[in-house]
């Protein structure tokens, strides 16, 4: 018996921003299985990522629609079930600081009030990060994995400057209470670092304490396939809710960190001796079982 699940049948919903890798991925994915799709972008200069015989769709809408504009949010979201929302910083600041914060808090509180004044919104999966879940003083001490129940501490982020954790936190939270006092049905999804363009660069803020996210078994990756179908079957599967922590792989090993090396760093500092000698393995101490017992029976 198939799980319970949304008819596609004439179903609309929006993807915000869908300008990213995530973003434009999860519009050609929604298409292929029969969505309207509302695919909503920051910057006018991203309308041409929608061009091309992948988009050459008459069931796609192009939005220009700034998160911290409500009004370009509600005229993306008019008519849709259905939202799937990412933030993207903007081309001008595209880097993470400790403003990056307000920014996304203020953005995700906007998109939320928006669902909740929507009246055809039945669902938003809101995508956060596996950063909002990790970064704890206790993670070495737990008795039990890390899983979706834990939250990244907000001080100790600020303490050791980790502002893309901090950014995530604030915002996931932000967005929790403002759809739990308005009635808003969301799920959260809490990725991993993506395994994708642009998103391989050393300069990636998910990475600001890497090492320790290593040695203490909690630095997770996902493919990009992965979680755009974590997030299809999320949104689909009317028995999902709360948070799911999303990754496929956990960085545990000299291999498994030497391999990433490779595909971040050029060559001559993607390997040191040191690093080729070191044959420890560490503990994998993050669950994503609450996912995977959600997509057993999920068809890409």
């Amino acid at each position: 018996m198939a799980p319970a699940s949304f008819t596609q049948n004439s179903k609309t919903v929006c993807v915000m921003d869908a300008s990213g890798s995530l973003g434009s991925t999860l519009v050609e994915r929604l298409l292929h299985k029969g969505y309207t799709v509302h695919a909503a972008v920051q910057n006018h200069g991203e309308l041409q990522c929608f061009e091309g015989e992948h988009y050459d769709n008459e069931k796609l809408r192009v939005f220009h629609s700034d998160p911290l504009d409500y009004h370009s949010i509600m005229d993306a979201l008019k008519g849709c079930s259905g939202l799937f929302y990412s933030f993207e910083p903007s081309s001008d600041q595209p880097t993470y600081d400790e403003f990056m914060a307000e920014v996304e808090v203020r953005a995700a509180h906007n998109v939320l009030e928006a669902c909740a004044r929507t009246d055809t919104i039945d669902k938003v999966v809101f995508t956060s990060s596996a950063t909002a879940v990790i970064w704890r003083d206790d993670r070495n001490t737990m008795s039990s994995d890390i899983d979706e129940r834990h939250w990244s501490d907000i001080n100790i982020c600020r303490k050791f400057k980790l502002w893309h954790a901090l950014s995530k936190t604030l915002a996931e939270k932000t967005a929790w209470a403002l759809a739990m006092d308005r009635g808003v049905n969301m799920v959260s999804i809490n990725g991993g670092f993506l395994m994708a363009p642009p998103h391989l660069t050393i300069k990636n803020p998910y990475l600001k304490g890497a090492a320790e996210m290593y040695e203490d078994g909690v630095f997770v990756t996902v493919d990009l396939n992965f979680i755009v179908d974590s997030h299809i079957c999320i949104f689909e599967n009317v028995s999902s809710y709360g948070r799911y922590l999303c990754f496929n792989h956990v960085i545990s090993c000299n291999k498994d960190a030497t391999k990433l090396a490779h595909i971040l760093l050029p060559p001559s500092e993607a390997c040191s001796p040191e690093r080729l000698e070191d044959t420890r393995v560490y503990q994998q101490r993050i669950s994503n079982k609450k996912l995977n017992k959600l997509m057993v029976d999920f068809e890409s």
